[in-house]
């Protein structure tokens, strides 16, 4: 999934009145200004509400190829280029953020997006604390390494402690 790639679907979701805003490997590169990786995928969280309308967008846009079908929980599609985007539905709360149901119905919250950069385009995205709470609980890739450093070191939000001396 290339800069221009991503752009091109931000535009596209909110050209169409969806909500979006990019979480994941892109969002860490959005808070950093500028791609410092290849990423094979795009994570966005999305109003729950509007998973029809963002999923026939995408749709339309050659994203056919469901990948996984966790709604309400995620949802994750491909286009035949394999570009893969993965969705983190919410529902909204009152201070911009919102709820993302987890199993047994458990919840994750995300507080409202701040503003990013890809590819010289201004984009909501996942603040770097929740970035930093979304890649603990399991074992780290060396890119996970490589994106929790890299956040820690140009914004000084605190390292976890799993990544400590890695």
């Amino acid at each position: 999934m290339r800069e221009l790639d991503v752009v091109e679907i931000l535009d596209l979701l909110e050209s169409m009145g969806a909500s979006a805003w990019v979480d994941g490997g892109w969002g860490v590169d959005a808070l950093l200004g500028e791609a410092t990786r290849e990423h094979s995928d795009l994570d966005l969280v999305v109003l729950l509400d509007q998973v029809p309308l963002v999923w026939a967008t995408l749709g339309q846009a050659g994203f056919t190829n469901v990948l996984r079908d966790w709604l309400p929980t995620a949802l994750a599609v491909a286009d035949d280029a394999c570009r893969e985007i993965d969705l983190h539905p919410i529902t909204p709360t009152a201070d911009g953020g919102g709820h993302q149901l987890l199993a047994a119905g458990a919840q994750f919250y995300y507080p409202a997006p701040v503003m990013g950069r890809i590819g010289g385009r201004e984009v909501r995205c996942v603040d770097a604390a929740t970035q930093m709470l979304c890649h603990v609980g399991y074992e780290p890739t060396a890119k996970d390494r490589q994106d929790v450093v890299r956040l820690h070191e140009r914004t000084g939000v605190a390292l976890p402690e799993e990544y400590r001396g890695l």
